[in-house]
């Protein structure tokens, strides 16, 4: 009886042996939540035209993934928030006047190329909302470029009404503006500025992001080495060219960096699972962003520079998987005899 006692506590199961609470639908959930302040703070500056914006992004991309998986006959996983959490990222893309139908084209872009295609959740190589933003921008270029502060706007044809339409801060800072006419840094940090619909505040994203720290949904690898790399690349650019440092600021503020690094960088399908793997995707992302802003047409390139790490990671995690303990060891004693 004792020997049959002893043979139950040493009996285990096959691995993994690690357990977890955490399931997609309660992370898909979390990050949905932590992106509430910046969608407050959208719809707060550019009103009925962002809630349309969110609202025709999300219903698109939820019946986008019903319709593909009822045709394809493959069990609906709706519920599970991702699709909802790829329609909200879109929007928060965009910017305010873009036409409702391009949101529609978009969010079918998204969902069906972007991630059905491969196989759906999981098995996606890119981040389905930047493959949807990238196919927007490179198919409505001048729409995904104008940008209003004020609400007032055709939903139906994107034409702005009664708004305050100028550039972005970013590329008034392309452009070489000088202090005295960029926005102030505070209404930067705060929101009150142009842009797409979440990007405008670097405070409500933080919130987001300390929020999803704290639940433990992402960690601080990514982010952080992403943005310091970007800003030590920034001010050596400047110093280079002679220029005043405080464009780092802006940069950091505008834009798409703070949305991308906290939000999109750290899916977990599309970044690498090993710490070196990690690190080295993050200075990648640095250096890209810092190249298409520095160099490129556009004053943004988030969006690009995640999507081209995403195709990168394959390669990274080939060369950042740790060896097996002992295969180095053995690997010796074979060159040895």
């Amino acid at each position: 009886m004792e020997e049959k006692e002893t043979k139950k506590l040493y009996s285990v199961s096959s691995s993994p042996h690690v357990r977890d609470r955490s399931s997609t639908k309660s992370i898909m959930r979390d990050v949905v939540i932590a992106l509430l302040p910046a969608v407050a703070v959208g719809i707060y500056n550019f009103r009925l035209s962002a809630v349309l914006v969110i609202l025709t992004t999300c219903v698109t991309c939820i019946l986008a993934e019903w319709v593909w998986q009822k045709c394809m006959k493959q069990p609906v996983t709706t519920g599970d928030f991702s699709a909802l959490l790829t329609g909200l990222l879109l929007a928060m893309n965009l910017p305010s006047t873009i036409p409702l139908w391009m949101c529609v084209i978009g969010g079918i872009f998204a969902i069906i190329i972007g991630k059905q295609i491969f196989g759906g959740l999981g098995q996606n190589f890119m981040n389905p909302a930047l493959a949807g933003r990238c196919f927007m921008v490179l198919s409505f270029s001048s729409a995904m470029t104008s940008f209003t502060i004020k609400e007032g706007a055709n939903w139906m044809y994107g034409i702005a009404v009664d708004a305050t339409s100028s550039a972005t801060p970013l590329m008034q800072v392309k452009t070489g503006a000088s202090v005295g006419d960029l926005p102030n840094l505070l209404d930067m940090f705060l929101g009150t500025h142009t842009g797409t619909i979440g990007e405008t505040s670097a405070v409500a994203l933080l919130v987001g992001a300390i929020y999803l720290l704290l639940r433990r949904v992402i960690t601080w690898q990514i982010p952080v080495i992403y943005i310091g790399s970007f800003v030590i690349i920034d001010l050596v650019y400047q110093l280079v060219a002679g220029n005043a440092p405080y464009p780092v600021f802006y940069e950091l503020c505008g834009g798409g960096l703070m949305l991308g690094a906290w939000f999109m960088a750290t899916d977990y399908v599309t970044s690498p699972i090993t710490k070196k793997g990690q690190v080295i995707y993050a200075v990648l992302l640095g250096l890209l962003t810092a190249l298409f802003r520095f160099f490129g047409e556009s004053a943004e390139g988030v969006s690009f520079a995640i999507i081209i790490g995403n195709c990168c990671v394959p390669l990274i995690e080939r060369f950042s998987i740790p060896k097996p303990f002992g295969k180095e060891h053995e690997k010796k004693k074979k060159e040895v005899a």
